[in-house]
C-alpha cells in the first residue's frame, strides 16, 4: 500500500515553474531516492509535500487522504516530517532542547522521555553533547540533531533533504548507516541526496528529476546500472 502518492504536481514561485507535473509514490516501509542535478526541483518537491510551498496543480495524498487543505503543522502531527537542507537546527538551544522541539505536537510526556533516550541510543554522539548549544556542533553532529529532532515527532514518512551535504566522508558513512537503521525500523523514507550512488545503494526504488520533471524511475539497482544515470550522476 502506498503511504504517499503524488500525481501531476506543479509548483510555481517567483515567476518560475519549478515543478512541471511530477508523479511519484512511496510505499509503507519503503526507502525511495530522489536524485538529480542542482535546480532540478528536488527541494521544491519536499517543501511542497511538507506544506511549506503550495502547488498550482496536481494531487498529493498521504495515508489515503488528500493533503490539499492540510497545513504544515498538521502534516507533522499526522506523521510526515522533513529534515531540511542545511539542517536548520536551533543554534542557541541545546541538543536536548532541539530534540524536545521535535515533540512539540505530542503530549505523551512519558513516551517523549523514552524517545529521547532512544535517540541517544541511535545517535550516541548526541548523548555526550545533550547540553551543548547546537550552533557549536560540527556539521555532522548538527545533521544528527536535525534527524533526531524529526524522529521525535514519530513520523511514518521521513523526508531527508541532502543529508550528506558538506560532511566529511566518515560522517557521511555514519549518517547513511543511521538512515538504513531508521528504514529497517519500518519508517518510510523519501531521500533527496546529491550523492546519487549512495542514495541508490540505500534505496529500494528511485526517481531521477531534471528541470522540474521526473525523467526516469525504477528499482534502485536498475537505475544504478542505467547508462544515462551512469553518465549523468555516477561518473560512468
Amino acid at each position: 500500500m502506498n503511504l504517499l502518492s503524488v500525481e501531476n504536481l506543479k509548483v510555481s514561485y517567483g515567476g518560475i515553474q519549478a515543478l512541471k507535473g511530477i508523479s511519484l509514490e512511496v510505499a509503507s516501509g519503503e526507502l525511495v531516492a530522489l536524485i538529480g542535478s542542482n535546480g532540478a526541483g528536488k527541494t521544491t518537491t519536499l517543501k511542497t509535500l511538507a506544506g511549506l510551498l503550495h502547488p498550482t496543480a496536481g494531487m498529493v495524498s498521504y495515508a489515503g487522504k488528500s493533503l490539499q487543505h492540510t497545513p504544515a503543522h498538521q502534516r507533522v502531527r499526522d506523521g510526515l516530517a522533513l529534515v531540511p537542507e542545511g539542517r536548520g537546527v536551533f543554534a542557541r538551544l541545546g541538543v536536548e532542547e532541539n530534540l524536545q522541539m521535535g515533540a512539540y505536537s505530542r503530549n505523551d510526556t512519558a513516551q517523549i522521555g523514552a524517545d529521547l533516550e532512544r535517540m541517544y541510543a541511535l545517535f550516541p554522539r548526541l548523548a555526550e553533547r545533550r547540553a551543548q548549544l547546537a550552533g557549536t556542533l560540527s556539521g555532522g553532529e548538527q545533521q544528527m540533531v536535525a534527524m533526531a529532532r524529526a524522529l521525535m515527532s514519530r513520523p511514518r514518512l521521513l523526508m531527508l533533504d541532502e543529508p550528506s551535504m558538506g560532511l566529511a566522508p566518515m560522517m557521511v558513512e555514519k549518517i547513511f548507516a543511521t538512515i538504513r537503521d531508521i528504514s529497517a525500523q519500518g519508517v518510510s523514507i523519501l531521500l533527496v541526496e546529491q550523492n546519487a550512488r549512495l542514495a541508490l545503494e540505500a534505496a529500494q526504488r528511485g526517481y531521477v528529476m531534471e528541470s522540474g520533471l521526473v525523467t526516469l524511475s525504477g528499482a534502485a539497482n536498475e537505475l544504478l546500472g542505467s547508462d544515462a544515470v551512469q553518465r549523468a550522476y555516477l561518473g560512468g
